[in-house]
């Protein structure tokens, strides 16, 4: 059975990068392309089944085959988004395959009705999910006789397991994903130990590979490996280099990635002798209870029937006497956790959303590292359990576990039916819809969260849908785009449970300090916690300080590529979001930036820099000119490049263009000014052989001598630099430029009318050769009498009426604006004055604009996780090792999980507090005598200073007059006084600021104060 979907692309035809432009960033075109010549099968189309299909869907395959001609059940709905109460009784593949192939397509989606062996033999992939040991073995058996990769995975209530069959011969082309590291070199001794530059560590390993370039003196700058010896973070060793010479100077490191090869076993070997990935360092004795746990479910279920009914306590006996029986046998587990199975045996018939989300995400990911080589895959089996989401505060028995013949019995069959009524009369605050916020949704979906008669879900979102979304946000679909995101999304999550009609609310506010009348405090004091799925910090750390001010429960995540994070905020056990933050970026030095580039990441830029002097700055310097009076004058009294802004106007109202001619000729120039003239200007300062003051060679280390450029229209870089520079003049002056592909030979033309003038070298021109000394520029007094000429050789405002620029707005998904051409171009351009290797399109995007790789599959593990952690805060617990923070890679693979960093205590008089969490609450609006009574009298502390805002309320050095004037008023009428405005009608409370001094006169930290009005 064919499902109809748009035609595939041709094998071999380019990427759509207007799509997959987040993924390229994380698998890179190499492994993309071999995705593309993947046909992948799966097997088993529950939760797991479809979560899996969904994300290998997104990410783009050859094809994708389902095998599931079993009825759908009532209880699918559970964990299965694409099914509804309609299809119950129908074959799940067959009514499954339409609603995936809306996902993505250049992916046909068909459904199997057989899978003998001849009809797996067209698969490059095939991933197992619900079926037996016996038929995994059985298949498991062909695939490895033909090269052809198994996975084999289950969730079982809060249990997971995955097993892994490359084949004894699997190549991975790269293990982890990173950039490959790249540095200068200061020193190659004889014995092969290489030091880099002291700022700068090198970030190898022992058995690393690195190449050379631009070394002086040793033969060694070609395609020739080295293999690295780690001696330190500035010093790698290499072996004996005496046979290539003599170390002179000079010099650049790079990585190569090496191929390496995998062995692996089959799974008839792996079930006796197994090897295991640890996925939780806290459970380390785990899989080998959960290996021997989950074939024993399996010995089971067969002989019983494939689930049919949830266990008794005489199924139990049995279990376990299994168990016991299994473990003599293989010598798997010297001493059975019956504990542990036994809540395996009583979750065996559950299936929850979490964890389909966890397994899902990370099957996926082994399913594309399988087709690309990408990664290094997991080493055979990883187990993972959750038994700490399992509810404390409600009891489970055998009444309320039992099913109800409800879409959520697979969850009250784990966590009862207590705890589910308490899910769905949760009320929580989604912040963002996009990839994280999608995941969520459908988690909470399909757990019922909010469906209750008390339960509300409320979800905001400012953005629009843009197609590269489509790859990763998967509520959305082409006809969605420029539509809200938080619109849409709230409909798919209705679509796939009913139940949430009238409990879900979409907004299209951003939440932040302007919309505090909308997110007020009636709105947050509603909410039993809250939920980010933000892709920036700045809005992250506003929502976590409205949690912290409301005692809310947070559960943040976020992802970087194979990378994702979880962190759990709880009211007065935890720290808050913003207790810790990530070190600031390290900048690039002007002087670097201006002069001495070594690194493409320097001329990206470097080019973003004059793509917005040229093209925007320019333009607005215009617009004020032409509109505001007294522009010039306020001008020529401010600080800065105001010579530079002069210049500017000036180029863009005296040289005008009136034709893209025009535009092509000064972009002509320009070529000339930067890439000619500007590198002489500074090799004239600095000659090649120049020294510095020690006798040292100026051009050396960071340093390289660059070549000025000779333009040549038939060298893509030069000619994209004056096409990019022509057509966004163009659209500064409302030109028309080049309408489709540029004609070379229009440019041809042009170009041979533009006359170049011979550089002439100017000696007034200072450069600042490193970061720590003074701008020598900045020295330089411009005297008012050339700025006051500049300024009056402006044309008047007047003569211009109505004449207005358009500035140019960076847009890094638009591939015909120009935009990403001419930052590529002017990158590269200066990258070849400076003989640094040019960058692609692609990385100059992702760089220049500063992209968040993304991939569907580290999404939806993640997203996973915290649905884990939600059960807990549902739970109301209230212990701190309850609760886990966790750290994923999807590229290593690697988990790992911690316990939330507990908030931190002050003290005061011997009164202990919550730093974070702690303040003092005075219900209604009283005087601040009142106020300061109340402390020295209830707390022992004196008030030396109280401010609201920005605004200093009081303090104990005001005069006498003016605190006596004070002392009466209520705060809301001191704040209104002090502030000379009213406050807004939806402020409610008052939040003070306070330094006080204890019983011994010193000044303590204290909480602040919230005056409830």
């Amino acid at each position: 059975m064919q499902i109809d979907t748009p035609s595939p692309a041709p094998a071999g035809q380019e990427i759509d990068e207007s799509l997959y432009s987040r993924q390229l960033y994380v698998l890179g075109k190499e492994a993309m392309l071999k995705m593309q010549t993947s046909n992948v099968l799966i097997i088993g189309l529950k939760g797991l089944g479809i979560e899996i299909a969904k994300n290998v869907a997104l990410a783009g395959v050859k094809s994708l085959s389902l095998y599931d001609p079993a009825p759908v059940e009532l209880k699918d709905l559970s964990t299965q988004f694409f099914l509804t109460e309609e299809d119950v009784g129908k074959p799940r593949a067959a009514v499954s395959a339409p609603r995936l192939a809306e996902l993505n397509a250049y992916v046909p989606i068909s459904v199997v009705d057989k899978i003998p062996e001849e009809q797996l033999a067209k698969y490059q992939v095939i991933v197992a999910t619900d079926i037996s040991i016996e038929e995994q073995v059985k298949i498991n058996n062909f695939t490895h006789a033909n090269d052809i990769k198994f996975i084999a995975t289950d969730t079982r209530g809060l249990f997971g397991s995955v097993f892994v069959d490359f084949g004894p011969d699997f190549t991975i082309i790269d293990v982890n994903g990173e950039e490959p590291h790249s540095g200068i070199v200061s020193d190659i001794e004889a014995d092969g130990t290489v030091s880099v530059l002291d700022d700068s560590r090198h970030g190898l390993q022992d058995g690393d590979y690195v190449k050379f370039s631009e070394v002086d003196g040793l033969d060694i700058n070609n395609e020739q490996l080295f293999k690295v010896e780690a001696l330190g973070p500035f010093a790698f060793r290499i072996g004996d280099v005496t046979k290539y010479g003599t170390y002179k100077k000079g010099g650049v490191y790079t990585q190569v990635k090496v191929p390496q090869k995998m062995s692996f076993q089959p799974l008839s070997e792996q079930l006796i002798n197994p090897e295991f990935l640890i996925a939780d360092f806290a459970k380390f004795d785990r899989p080998a209870q959960l290996h021997l746990g989950f074939q024993v479910l399996h010995q089971f279920n067969e002989k019983r029937g494939h689930f049919p009914r949830p266990f008794n306590q005489e199924d139990l006996n049995e279990f376990l006497h299994l168990a016991k029986n299994f473990a003599e046998q293989t010598k798997f587990a010297d001493d059975l956790d019956e504990k542990l199975l036994t809540e395996l045996a009583y979750q065996s018939t559950g299936d929850l959303p979490g964890m389909t989300a966890v397994f899902g995400g990370l099957v996926a990911q082994e399913v594309l590292k399988a087709c690309s080589g990408k990664f290094s895959p997991i080493k055979q089996f990883m187990y993972f359990d959750s038994l700490e989401s399992l509810p404390k505060g409600f009891p489970r028995n055998a009444d309320n576990t039992k099913p109800i013949n409800s879409r959520y019995d697979s969850q009250i069959a784990v966590f009862g039916l207590d705890f589910q009524q308490a899910v769905a009369n949760s009320k929580t605050f989604l912040v963002g819809s996009g990839a994280i916020g999608c995941e969520m949704l459908k988690n909470w979906a399909l757990m019922g969260l909010g469906s209750g008669p008390n339960g509300k879900i409320t979800v905001t979102d400012n953005d629009t849908i843009e197609k590269s979304n489509l790859n990763r946000q998967f509520l959305f679909r082409p006809k969605d785009v420029g539509k809200d995101k938080s619109e849409v999304s709230t409909a798919a999550a209705i679509a796939m449970n009913p139940d949430l009609k009238g409990h879900i609310e979409a907004k299209n506010q951003k939440v932040g300090p302007d919309t505090e009348h909308i997110y007020d405090n009636a709105f947050w004091e509603s909410l039993d916690f809250v939920t980010n799925a933000l892709d920036n910090v700045d809005a992250r750390t506003y929502v976590d300080r409205r949690c912290v001010f409301f005692n809310k429960a947070l559960l943040e995540s976020g992802t970087l590529g194979t990378k994702g994070n979880t962190q759990v905020v709880i009211p007065r056990l935890t720290e808050s979001y913003s207790s810790s933050q990530d070190p600031p970026e390290k900048a690039i030095p002007l002087c670097t930036l201006r002069s001495f580039p070594n690194k493409i990441d320097h001329t990206i830029a470097w080019a973003k820099s004059l793509f917005q002097g040229y093209f925007t700055d320019a333009a607005e310097n215009v617009n004020l000119y032409l509109s505001q009076p007294n522009y010039i004058e306020a001008t020529l009294k401010q600080a800065g490049d105001v010579k530079g802004i002069l210049e500017s106007i000036s180029d863009s109202l005296n040289d005008r263009p009136y034709t893209f001619e025009d535009c092509v000729k000064w972009a002509r120039l320009e070529f000339e000014k930067k890439f000619s003239y500007d590198i002489k200007q500074l090799l004239f300062n600095f000659p090649a052989d120049a020294t510095t003051s020690t006798g040292a060679p100026f051009w050396s280390g960071a340093k390289r001598a660059p070549t000025p450029l000779v333009f040549d229209i038939n060298n893509e870089v030069h000619f994209h630099f004056v096409v990019g520079a022509a057509n966004l003049r163009a659209f500064n002056f409302g030109l028309k430029g080049d309408q489709g592909e540029p004609d070379k030979a229009f440019y041809n033309k042009v170009l041979s009318e533009v006359t170049i003038e011979p550089f002439e070298p100017r000696s007034d021109v200072k450069i600042q050769v490193n970061d720590e000394d003074p701008d020598p520029n900045a020295q330089q007094k411009i005297e008012s009498d050339e700025l006051q000429t500049l300024a009056s050789s402006l044309p008047q405002p007047s003569t211009l009426a109505g004449f207005r620029l358009n500035p140019v707005e960076f847009e890094k998904d638009d591939d015909t604006n120009h935009h990403i051409e001419f930052i590529t171009a002017a990158s590269n351009a200066r990258a070849l004055n400076y003989q640094i290797e040019p960058a692609d399109r692609q990385k100059t995007k992702f760089i220049a604009g500063r992209i968040i790789p993304a991939i569907a599959t580290t999404t939806a593990l993640v997203t996973g996780l915290v649905q884990l952690e939600l059960y807990k805060v549902v739970d109301k617990r209230d212990v701190i090792e309850d609760y886990k923070n966790g750290f994923v890679n999807l590229a290593l693979p690697f988990f790992g999980f911690s316990e939330p960093i507990a908030s931190t205590k002050g003290k005061y008089n011997d009164k202990e507090f919550d730093v974070i969490w702690d303040r003092f609450r005075i219900d209604g609006d009283i005087t601040l005598k009142e106020l300061i009574d109340h402390f020295k009298e209830k707390e022992g502390l004196e008030i030396t200073m109280l401010s609201y805002d920005v605004v200093l309320l009081y303090a104990s050095f005001f005069p006498p007059k003016k605190t006596n004037e004070r002392l009466p008023l209520k705060m809301s009428e001191l704040i209104k006084t002090v502030k000379k405005q009213e406050l807004e009608s939806h402020v409610t409370t008052l939040v003070l600021e306070v330094c006080v001094d204890d019983l011994q006169g010193e000044d303590v930290e204290v909480p602040f104060i919230q005056i409830n009005l």
